[in-house]
């Protein structure tokens, strides 16, 4: 789970909320071991729970599933005790859990001080004071522990003005939604604005040709493009972990402060096995510079194993020195292709994408993909 923050923190600008009838506590819910119906406990009916929940805020927000996650899928990573820390909260009412926070950060490195956050309520449970019980549980927990920023990325729906601009100007969101005057009363700033965009599968032929025919002849002999399925090849999994580092880095931040989080070859090798060890199939392309042999680009696809299920664009990167030569264009065209060579039958990909990465927005349009939402990235200093 990168930059966590599903969105959905209960609006905090009515005047008084709602008094529950009952008392109400944040409590923290452990990620159960195993889902497996021989090790079925209550940590994995809460867990099981709080993922529902957060794909319930979501239905009602888009009025879709198609960015719906299994909790198969999250477990593996969430149970990670080296390199990540990741905490669940939740409130219920009458036993039955209606909001649920989580809290992400790292366990060294400049990463270590920042902590990103997610709040989600139900529809029918807010007003009632749940989401700010859990923002100032989040908040109050990274600050106890030395964190010195929060960040949230929160969905924004809706063309209502006025609006409110990132630092970069890119891309805006409703200043007067709930969930960014909630933000706003609690001290946080917006740094970035996010498009999540949809590409329909199977896509338009002519136009993912052009992008790769021009993608190969700006590339010409100077590159060499790698792809495969699963498992990362030895040889390029440190230049792996240096593009992972490379992601806090080199991607587009907005006015975030965004740490270096640091990557080595044992923790690439880590996530991928957690990863694997999940029911999603991981779709790698990687870029070698052919005069160096050194991997310069790469980005990944992972697809469920329902194929009426979408798949998600995951990490892309192309070093900035050997940016120009269309590799974005390249890689995309690279993992669309593997994709559908592998697992056709997915009817489409989303993909994320800073509003100011106009490289990568132009290459996404111009192979199909329309936008779909908008997320506001928020940050806050403690």
């Amino acid at each position: 789970m990168t930059s966590t923050a599903e969105p959905g923190p209960e609006p905090g600008h009515e005047p008084v909320p709602e008094t529950p009838t009952h008392a109400v506590v944040v409590e923290q819910i452990p990620f159960p071991a195993s889902l497996s119906p021989d090790a079925a406990d209550d940590a994995a009916a809460d867990y099981v729970a709080a993922v529902d929940l957060e794909n319930a805020v979501r239905r009602a927000a888009i009025g879709s599933d198609e960015l719906s996650w299994e909790p198969d899928e999250q477990l593996p990573h969430l149970l990670d005790e080296v390199h990540s820390d990741h905490r669940l909260f939740g409130v219920r009412e009458q036993g039955r859990l209606v909001a649920v926070g989580w809290y992400e950060t790292r366990r060294e490195g400049d990463a270590a001080t920042t902590a990103w956050l997610d709040v989600s309520v139900l529809p029918e449970a807010r007003r009632r004071g749940h989401g700010t019980l859990l923002a100032e549980h989040l908040e109050q927990l990274a600050r106890a522990e030395g964190r010195t920023q929060v960040i949230a990325y929160v969905r924004s729906r809706g063309e209502g003005e006025p609006r409110l601009l990132p630092p970069t100007g890119a891309g805006s969101v409703p200043r007067e939604n709930d969930e960014v005057q909630f933000l706003l009363q609690r001290g946080w700033a917006l740094g970035q604005v996010m498009r999540c965009s949809r590409l329909p599968l199977p896509p338009d032929e002519e136009a993912l040709g052009t992008v790769r025919d021009r993608a190969r002849s700006a590339a010409g002999d100077a590159y060499r493009l790698h792809t495969w399925v699963g498992r990362s090849p030895e040889r390029w999994v440190d230049d792996l972990a240096a593009l992972e580092t490379r992601m806090s880095t080199d991607a587009p931040a907005g006015g975030l402060d965004e740490p270096e989080d640091v990557w080595t070859a044992e923790r690439w090798r880590d996530e991928e096995e957690r990863s694997l060890s999940g029911p999603r199939t991981r779709f790698t392309a990687v870029v070698e510079h052919v005069d160096s042999g050194r991997l310069v680009g790469f980005s990944q696809v992972e697809a469920p194993a329902d194929r009426a299920r979408p798949a998600f664009q995951q990490d892309t990167l192309v070093l900035r020195e050997h940016r120009g030569h269309r590799l974005g264009w390249l890689l995309k065209v690279a993992t669309t292709d593997l994709l559908l060579a592998e697992r056709p039958g997915h009817p489409a990909v989303f993909t994320f994408n800073a509003e100011e990465n106009r490289p990568m927005l132009d290459v996404n349009e111009a192979v199909g993909f329309v936008p779909f939402e908008h997320e506001g990235a928020w940050s806050k200093k403690l």
